[in-house]
């Protein structure tokens, strides 16, 4: 998922402090944020199950593949780009579409749509606002945090890139460090994960 658990958990959980009582009303904060972190997650891993299915499709074709020596990374993206059309899926990935966060501005926006529909289908939330304009403000308030996240991301990386000697992206030491930098990076803004 382009996003960890614990930070969907805590954009959910800053979605109903900062929206809450103007924009919408909930009986119980926790489970208001819990109802909008799993539309969120779900909606993200449609997108990890379309990545493992075109895996799948790729490792039938090997062979062929090599032989006809075509790109590994290049046949990827052109399956998925077909499969995101079949299956009418948003693009999650911001940085391939030049945003400047993780998602893309349309994944934003579709999420926004997504928990505007489940706050008014849910018992639970009490729309003060016209949809619309919810929308709006979930999407304002998702792309400020996802802008800083964003922020907080590149300054691990930076921190990484800057030792000494070359640490590979994807290897042990590389997430090992990215993790410990990336929590430096939150304490900075004040910002913890887990609560």
């Amino acid at each position: 998922m382009l996003l960890a658990r614990e930070f969907v958990g805590y954009l959910s959980r800053q979605l109903v402090n900062r929206l809450t009582p103007t924009a919408f009303e909930t009986s119980d904060p926790q489970v208001g944020a819990a109802t909008i972190a799993q539309v969120i997650e779900e909606d993200l891993s449609i997108e990890d199950r379309l990545n493992d299915d075109v895996r799948d499709l790729l490792d039938q074709y090997s062979d062929y593949m090599r032989r006809e020596n075509v790109s590994y990374q290049e046949m990827f993206r052109k399956i998925k780009n077909q499969l995101m059309v079949e299956r009418k899926v948003i693009r999650a990935a911001g940085r391939e579409s030049g945003d400047s966060m993780k998602l893309s501005r349309d994944k934003v926006n579709d999420l926004a749509h997504k928990i505007v529909s489940i706050l008014r289908k849910s018992r639970e939330f009490r729309i003060r606002k016209d949809p619309n304009e919810l929308r709006l403000a979930i999407v304002r308030e998702m792309t400020g945090l996802l802008q800083l996240e964003d922020r907080i991301d590149r300054a691990a990386r930076q921190k990484i890139r800057s030792q000494k000697r070359d640490i590979a992206e994807g290897g042990e030491e590389y997430d090992l460090l990215h993790k410990r930098y990336y929590a430096e990076e939150l304490k900075k803004f004040g910002i913890n994960l887990n609560n």
